[in-house]
This record gives structure tokens, C-alpha cells and sequence, in this order.
């Protein structure tokens, strides 16, 4: 999992040492629990670890899941700032995609029952918290070969770069595709992904260390989008046909670039920044 490194992931290692200190635990026979609660927009100090939150009880179509751990995703984090176009009633508890043991099913729930190891999409009570309700149409079952923070890491960027390379991109194997800011959690989901299919991939970073970060997640090449030459390196790499799909991360800044590089029929997918 990409980690975002912001004072985000430091505020919420700091709760998380909490929710696991046995002094807090919750009580045996206790129907509440312990979660992060956003009273106010703002930086990651209106964070706030409560400890009597009562436990949520599934309804119809909804799954209980026993929290082991949960992503981080940039919306949430825009979202906590007051930034996002659409903003929750407050209080509110964020985080979406978690992964964990289910602990209970509502009514008409037959695809899981208590002890099965699963993943989420989204989650309805939030997700920095003990336990949270899901739609059981976003809970979906993780494999006994990912741990649990692999499947937190799975929701929002892994669903988002199948649905822009295949559902909306059209790619196929052995077309190339170009992931533009390939370093973050979608662009590394985008890349495996692409690799896995058979596609040819390039990936863009900023860094050295995130240029590693993208040969490591299944680029075949990858480009400093720092250096002005950059575009050149590309294309002299995809040679005369051109590339066939963009994964695009920032469009306000690269869409122009993106249109050069294109093969014939080449598709460009833009992920739009929520500030746009």
C-alpha cells in the first residue's frame, strides 16, 4: 500500500496505538466501541479518538465487520479539510475502505457470515473505528493470501485503475498504455494491473524513489516527469505507433502532453483531481 506521507498518517498511528492499548479496551458485554470522530473541518487535528461511540448494529443488506485495518485515501483527507465538494453532516467518522472479520449480518444476508475474512468498497458508520457497517454489495471476500492491511489497500485505487484501464479505456494485451503519476496508490494498482493483463506499461514519478517504486509494481519503463525531456524519452520509447491509453492523474497539467503521445484511436482516462 502507498502510504500518504502527511501529518494524516502520523495523527492516525497515534489513535491506532490507542485503540490498542488493553487499559482501553472494550469491555466484555459493552455494546460500544472506540472510533475516530470529525467534529469540525480542518487539518488532521480535528481527529478525535472517542471511546463510548455505540457499536452499530446491521440492517437489511449490511455486514458487521470487526475493523484490522484501514486505508488511507486523498479524498478522505479533502474531505476532512472541508475541500470536498460534498461534505457529511458532522460528526462524522471517515475512512472507506477497511478490511477485517465479519462479526454479524443484517436481514437477507447470504453471501457472508460471522468469522469470514473480507475487504470493503465503502463503508456506511465509517471506517477509523473498531467496527463499521458496510452495504453488503461493497463487502467483498479477501483471499487468505493478502493480510489485512493489503486489503485495506485494495477499495478505492485497485477498482479505480480496472474501471479506467478496462471498463472505460478498452485496454487490451499487448497495447501500451502510459500511467502518468504512477507512484500513488492508483497508478501502483494501474501498473500491476496493466502488467498482469499483458499490456506494455510506462509509468511517470517525480522522484528517484518513486521511479524505484514503479519498475518494483510492473512498469517496463519509467520516466522523471521533472525533466523537460521527459515527453521525448516517452515517445522515442513507444516509437512510431504511439501510446494507446493514458492513465491520467492530472489533467489540468498534462492533458495537452497526453494528446501528442497518442497512437491512432489512441484514449486518454483522466482521474480528476477533486479540486477540479
Amino acid at each position: 500500500m502507498h502510504q500518504r506521507r502527511d501529518p494524516e498518517v502520523m495523527r492516525l498511528k497515534i489513535l491506532n496505538l490507542k485503540l490498542l492499548q488493553p487499559e482501553v479496551a472494550m469491555a466484555a458485554g459493552r455494546h460500544v466501541m472506540r472510533a475516530v470522530k470529525v467534529f469540525e473541518f480542518g487539518g488532521p487535528e480535528v481527529l478525535k479518538l472517542q471511546a463510548d461511540i455505540p457499536l452499530p448494529v446491521p440492517g437489511e443488506n449490511q455486514v458487521l465487520i470487526k475493523v484490522h485495518a484501514c486505508g488511507i485515501n486523498p479524498v478522505e483527507t479533502y474531505i476532512r479539510s472541508g475541500t470536498y465538494a460534498k461534505k457529511p453532516a458532522l460528526p462524522y467518522t471517515p475512512g472507506s475502505d477497511v478490511a477485517g472479520v465479519v462479526q454479524g449480518v443484517g436481514e437477507h444476508v447470504t453471501t457472508f457470515k460471522k468469522g469470514d475474512r473480507v475487504f470493503t468498497l465503502g463503508t456506511i458508520s465509517g471506517g477509523y473505528a473498531e467496527y463499521t457497517i458496510s452495504s453488503v454489495d461493497t463487502v467483498f471476500s479477501l483471499s487468505d493470501k493478502l493480510d489485512f492491511k493489503q486489503g485495506a489497500a485494495i477499495g478505492i485505487p485497485y477498482f479505480t485503475a480496472y474501471y479506467a484501464l478496462f471498463q472505460k479505456g478498452s485496454a487490451k494485451a499487448a497495447e501500451t498504455v502510459l500511467v502518468h503519476g504512477a507512484s500513488g496508490g492508483v497508478g501502483i494498482a494501474a501498473c500491476q494491473i496493466a502488467r498482469a493483463y499483458g499490456l506494455k506499461v510506462f509509468g511517470t514519478a517525480g522522484t528517484e524513489e518513486g521511479i524505484k517504486l514503479v519498475l518494483q509494481n510492473g512498469a517496463h519503463e519509467a520516466f522523471n516527469h521533472k525533466k523537460k525531456d521527459y515527453l521525448t524519452q516517452i515517445k522515442e520509447a513507444a516509437g512510431a505507433h504511439g501510446i494507446d491509453v493514458v492513465i491520467e492523474m492530472l489533467a489540468n497539467v498534462n492533458l495537452a502532453h497526453d494528446l501528442q503521445l497518442l497512437s491512432s484511436g489512441g484514449r486518454v482516462m483522466v482521474r480528476m483531481h477533486p479540486h477540479e
